[in-house]
């Protein structure tokens, strides 16, 4: 055979082989090839952001952190306890908004709820606080900075653990009880606490049997309010119903505050009271339970016939 010959038919074989390889795939399918790998920039954001956490519970939110100078305490004596709150730019804050008629309220509690300290540091020009520190017993004890910064349009409540060296002993929470004695007050307690919604409690103070009705003025209100989650120790969201001076708040021997439980549990609730130029602190444990369902409405469904439009009622 010559060489054009030998050309052609090599040729034609090649036509055969790729138009029988082209069948089998047609019958077989296209190949399976591998997705491109997303941007990473994309797979890392998240569709949506979760609910906020309660407050305490970090020790940065929103840019700022709670920076400790003083990293362990002693039961020896009290001991100053110094900090700083840094800000986005990594410098000491140094301007911020009076809540509760203070720049910032430091609360200081051991993990097991006990040895509760409501403290108002002191800052120098270059934005380090102290305050001197008093603890009785070993453990770790949870640090509270509640404030806002000038730059920020809400308050943060920053928190973090500091240890009391000695050998720690747990002390069992306290039972869930409706009345507090501080000296020769007694505190009821009325309302209760319904996890994921705003709560309205009320505390009445009484001294010897008597209802006092001259609580004086203490941060702002007849009375400060802080409550804590057991376990986390998250800080919970309390602010009192109305204040001194607007026209419609008796100083005692009521005070009510509204709070917000984030779930089920124990809780242990602190109030300061101030009376007699002297404030004291009366302490309780709440369990918050479920949410109450909503109560059905009973009237009768009116349909768009029997009143000609929808949305219509009787006044």
């Amino acid at each position: 055979m010559n060489t054009p010959i030998r050309l052609t038919a090599y040729g034609l074989g090649l036509v055969a082989v790729f138009a029988a390889t082209l069948g089998v795939g047609r019958l077989v399918g296209p190949e399976e090839t591998a997705a491109p790998a997303p941007h990473p920039t994309h797979a890392a954001e998240p569709e949506e952001s979760g609910p906020a956490l309660p407050g305490g519970l970090q020790v940065a939110e929103a840019g700022y952190r709670l920076a400790p100078l003083t990293t362990t305490l002693a039961t020896s004596g009290a001991e100053p306890f110094r900090f700083r709150i840094l800000g986005p730019d990594g410098a000491p804050v140094t301007d911020y908004v009076k809540n509760h008629d203070k720049d910032l309220h430091l609360i200081v509690v051991r993990r097991d709820l006990s040895g509760y300290r409501h403290l108002h540091p002191t800052r120098d020009a270059e934005g380090t606080w102290s305050v001197p520190l008093t603890v009785t017993a070993p453990g770790s004890y949870r640090v509270f900075a509640d404030f806002r910064p000038a730059a920020l349009d809400r308050g943060l409540t920053l928190g973090l653990d500091v240890p009391v060296p000695g050998e720690y002993r747990s002390a069992p929470l306290p039972e869930p009880s409706r009345t507090a004695t501080v000296d020769d007050y007694t505190v009821t307690l009325t309302g209760d606490l319904a996890a994921g919604t705003s709560s309205m409690l009320g505390v009445s103070v009484s001294r010897d049997g008597r209802p006092v009705t001259d609580l004086q003025p203490y941060l702002g209100a007849y009375g400060h309010l802080v409550a804590l989650r057991e376990g986390d120790l998250a800080y919970l969201h309390v602010h009192p119903d109305g204040e001194p001076g607007d026209g419609r708040t008796a100083p005692g021997p009521e005070v009510a505050f509204h709070v917000e439980a984030p779930s089920d549990g124990a809780y242990r609730l602190f109030l300061d009271f101030r009376h007699e130029d002297e404030v004291r602190t009366a302490e309780f444990t709440m369990t918050a339970g479920p949410q109450p369902p909503a109560v059905p409405s009973t009237s009768p469904e009116v349909s768009p016939s029997e009143h000609g439009e929808p949305g219509h009622g009787h006044g």
